[in-house]
């Protein structure tokens, strides 16, 4: 069950809701319950003993700034 964000733009809110399924018809705002609700594009991080939380690997080469 996922968390997604949640826009509100008849009053500004910001939030976030505990999915059940895939539907998210049912989600109204907290602050001023409208049914007119943007779901925000969100990323998660997940970390483990051998990547960074972005994914990359800490030995992952560095862009040069320099010019030849």
């Amino acid at each position: 069950m996922p968390i997604y964000e949640f826009d509100c733009p008849e009053c500004g809110e910001q939030f976030e809701s505990l999915v059940f399924g895939f539907s998210t018809d049912h989600i109204t705002c907290p602050e001023c319950d409208s049914p007119n609700v943007k779901k925000k594009i969100s990323l998660f991080a997940s970390k483990s003993s051998s990547t960074s939380a972005s994914g990359l690997s800490t030995s992952a080469a560095a862009c040069s700034t320099s010019s030849t």
